[in-house]
């Protein structure tokens, strides 16, 4: 995994939860229970053939955090001085999910592509983009509910593209009052900004929280 990305350091949970297993299939996607589907506090993941689409959860949920607490190396903030990125959001969605799924191996199968178009085209699944004049740089993915911003992937093609995209990303969650980023799964580049683990539990109250807030992502 190389040093900007978003990936797994440990295998998540398999969970299947009652009522969700039909939301997911070839033939037509239920984006309502989908969305429930995180509400509650799962996500969903191919296995590495992405020929398994399931929910998952984790017993440890990292967070970024929204406060103080969040911080970037010093390296990086020079880069930011020097304005060498524009920031924009759903400017190309399906490239930056492309650019998420590229690696050797991923979990984003073409199953889940196409869900994460249908959330796109509901208004639920977002990117948040950083690019060089006319080349995306890097960014991103995540899917908004309420005050929570649920963070899929990221990926960058220039390097500090997807580390520029996380503090923009950062700053605006912060700007709308958002209570929440959710990474997911802990890994030594999201250290770095300082992302934490909660407990299950806590996260899943923490998420209920942030579903009561009317945040404005776009």
């Amino acid at each position: 995994m190389d040093n900007e990305g978003w990936g797994w350091v440990e295998p998540p949970i398999i969970c299947l939860p009652e009522g969700l297993l039909h939301a997911v299939n070839r033939f037509q996607y239920d984006t309502t229970a989908i969305i429930e589907g995180y509400a509650k506090g799962y996500f969903l993941m191919a296995d590495d053939d992405g020929r398994n689409l399931g929910w998952y959860s984790s017993r440890d949920r990292t967070l970024i955090p929204l406060d103080d607490r969040f911080r970037y190396p010093t390296s990086l903030r020079r880069v930011l001085n020097q304005e060498r990125f524009t920031v924009k959001i759903n400017a190309d969605f399906m490239g930056v999910v492309e650019g998420c799924a590229h690696r050797e191996v991923t979990w984003i199968s073409e199953e889940l592509k196409e869900i994460y178009w249908e959330l796109h085209q509901a208004g639920w699944a977002h990117s948040f983009e950083t690019w060089q004049g006319n080349e995306l740089a890097g960014g991103i993915l995540g899917i908004v509910i309420g005050g929570a911003f649920i963070g899929e992937s990221m990926f960058y093609r220039i390097p500090d593209g997807s580390k520029v995209a996380m503090v923009k990303l950062v700053e605006r969650l912060r700007s709308r009052q958002f209570v929440l980023f959710d990474a997911q799964m802990m890994n030594p580049h999201l250290e770095r900004f300082g992302a934490h683990t909660v407990r299950d539990r806590d996260y899943r109250k923490l998420l209920q929280r942030a579903l009561q807030q009317p945040c404005q992502f776009v």
